[in-house]
């Protein structure tokens, strides 16, 4: 897809967020045929969302990390969207359905990003190691995600890539510096919607540690000569299947020992 077919496809995304509406999928021609072309969608999307004053891009939500996830949507690897300034909360927030298509909500864990994470001149790796130094903190969080689409199951892993992988919002714990986290190979979490448990899992289901998650990110952004940058917010992955909400519904998560988030649609 030439550069022109790129700007069309993420014109056609921005305009159907901005307008929040849903659609098909996207025109044949105008379509990603494989992973590069979707994030190169994908950037051209930041990009307009940005001019247009939908938000700038502070960092990343990593999707299908997650056994549950991987099984609920059928797609076997990670992928990746952006996280935007604008939709970016903390501890509590309400949120008005009418901003969304057909929103959901899911149990995350996050971690803020204290040192940027440029990929060796040497061309190695980075490792759950590697990384673990940059992480300064950890959230408990929920993904708000929004279906897009008029049936998701029908559209193609590219198309939903380039359209940031259902990403729209997050609320985010009271950070926990990573030196005090407990243990995330085991650590446990829970959401429940209107005070009844709708999900449990644990944080090492995130590709075995998040930080492998968080290594898999880094190296996915270097192919594309890109890098993890101090300041930025990364979502690890859901523990739980999503789940769609309705007007009034109240969603609270939690993590053992980091802390939790609550929003309520209306």
């Amino acid at each position: 897809m030439n550069q022109e077919r790129i700007k069309q496809s993420a014109g056609i995304l921005a305009i159907n967020r901005v307008r929040n509406q849903t659609i098909e999928g996207l025109p044949e021609e105008c379509r990603p045929v494989d992973l590069q072309e979707a994030y190169a969608v994908q950037d051209q999307l930041h990009a307009l969302l940005d001019e247009a004053g939908y938000g700038k891009k502070v960092g990343y939500k990593i999707g299908c990390t997650t056994p549950i996830m991987q099984e609920f949507l059928g797609i076997h690897s990670p992928c990746i969207g952006g996280i935007y300034n604008t939709a970016t909360n903390y501890i509590s927030v309400s949120a008005k359905l009418d901003n969304f298509a057909r929103p959901g909500v899911e149990c995350e864990l996050a971690a803020f990003i204290g040192n940027d994470l440029v990929p060796h001149k040497n061309g190695s790796k980075f490792t759950r190691k590697s990384v673990a130094p940059a992480v300064q903190a950890v959230f408990s969080a929920i993904e708000i995600v929004d279906d897009r689409w008029i049936d998701y199951k029908k559209v193609d892993t590219p198309s939903l890539i380039a359209d940031d992988f259902f990403g729209s919002g997050i609320v985010l714990s009271k950070p926990i510096p990573s030196k005090d986290a407990p243990d995330l190979s085991k650590t446990r979490g829970r959401m429940t919607i209107n005070g009844e448990q709708a999900g449990e899992g644990a944080t090492g289901e995130i590709l075995g540690h998040p930080y492998e998650a968080l290594a898999w990110l880094a190296n996915s952004l270097a192919e594309r000569n890109q890098y993890l940058k101090s300041g930025e917010i990364v979502m690890l992955g859901s523990i739980v299947e999503t789940h769609w909400v309705k007007r009034n519904d109240e969603i609270a998560v939690e993590i053992d020992g980091i802390g939790g988030a609550l929003v309520k649609f209306i």
